[in-house]
């Protein structure tokens, strides 16, 4: 078949949808593959990356995290012409693309929604995004979330359960097997902060990520321990601002390596996101599958506690208690068998459901699905 991928940005522009969806189109051997997105800058352009046509729409503006184009329709129009898809596979939330697919797109062409998520934060505008919303699910022919628990959760898609399959995200393992040169910058993380024990946090420093519950739960934590903060963001500096401790070190954004490595260093993986604009845990599934154990706050509808299993893989806290999750990061560092024990769980299961090769499995399905229906 031939997909045309519809992203808000795309390689080399990182994000957590935009790497999902290179992810598939890399991996879609059995398909020719597009590319339709913004550009970060205003002019049009097409090129080619890793053998792919992208076709990026020069953005004007960006209101409530979506950009805007003047030239997006006729961008969008020249790629069906051009790639004629059987299959436009759209990654959603990204509403004003959505509208204007909704005028361009052929009537024998499949849509694939990709529900990374439900717009959550854009309360004001949502009112005019909703009809629109309605419309683009009552016209696509599959629909794929991330987890049971959104697919459950998600009141926009209960209307169309009948069209959705789950298909989980993926990390990029190769980025996070342990390499013998590894070994001794991991050494060298422990020694800088004296071998104590190591709580490691990464991740954008924004609202629902919920780092101010974590540097609250940091006071009530009673095991002589570090807490490692990487990576930045508008909350950064108003985080350091109010954060007294002597334990608590903001190390900024990691390379790769650098990442890795943290990762295999720590001995708890602080994730105290709150709400379900964290709608799966990426950053959750690649620490897992460093051997890391978790503490997650419960979000309701959030495909986060399907990540990490409570008593399983790692321990879950009702929301926002920093108290409770200050006493679950103290049991995983006070019982080093049941640390160890969740550790080995947590990385299995990454195996076993959230790697490329799995998630590229069940995609596969829902195109044969399509491709039945084409018939």
């Amino acid at each position: 078949m031939r997909i045309l991928h519809i992203s808000k940005y795309y390689s080399p522009y990182i994000g957590g949808v935009e790497n999902i969806c290179k992810y598939i189109v890399d991996n879609s051997k059995k398909h020719d593959v597009a590319v339709v997105c913004f550009n970060e800058g205003r002019e049009n352009r097409i090129d080619v990356v890793d053998g792919v046509t992208v076709y990026r729409a020069g953005s004007c503006v960006n209101i409530s995290r979506q950009a805007l184009s003047f030239s997006y329709r006729s961008i969008l129009k020249k790629a069906i012409e051009e790639f004629k898809p059987d299959v436009v596979q759209f990654h959603w939330a990204n509403p004003f693309p959505a509208a204007i697919l909704l005028t361009v797109i052929p009537k024998n062409v499949k849509l694939l929604i990709h529900w990374h998520m439900d717009i959550i934060k854009q309360k004001q505008i949502y009112r005019f995004i909703k009809p629109i919303e309605t419309r683009f699910l009552m016209r696509a022919d599959k629909i794929v979330c991330t987890s049971p628990q959104y697919k459950d959760g998600s009141q926009p898609l209960q209307p169309f359960k009948d069209k959705v399959e789950v298909v989980p995200n993926a990390i990029d393992e190769s980025n996070f097997i342990k390499t013998n040169n590894d070994d001794n910058l991991i050494k060298q993380i422990r020694e800088k902060y004296g071998n104590k024990k190591i709580i490691f946090f990464v991740g954008r420093h924004i609202e629902y990520k919920g780092l101010p519950y974590l540097i609250e739960a940091e006071k009530h934590v009673k095991s002589d321990c570090v807490f490692l903060i990487a990576g930045s963001g508008p909350l950064t500096e108003s985080i350091k601002t109010s954060c007294k401790s002597d334990r608590v070190f903001f190390v900024g954004r990691l390379n790769d390596e650098e990442l890795r490595c943290h990762h295999y260093a720590a001995d708890v993986f602080a994730f105290p996101s709150i709400s379900k604009n964290e709608a799966f845990g990426v950053a959750l599934a690649e620490a897992m599958y460093c051997y890391t154990p978790a503490v997650t706050f419960t979000i309701e509808g959030s495909g986060v506690n399907w990540v990490n299993l409570d008593c399983t893989t790692g321990i879950e806290c009702p929301n926002r208690d920093a108290k409770a999750f200050a006493a679950a990061i103290d049991k995983l560092l006070s019982d080093e068998q049941l640390a160890n024990k969740y550790a080995q769980a947590a990385h299995d299961r990454v195996v076993n459901n959230f790697t490329i090769p799995k998630m590229m499995e069940q995609m596969e399905a829902v195109y044969s699905s399509l491709q039945e229906r084409r018939k």
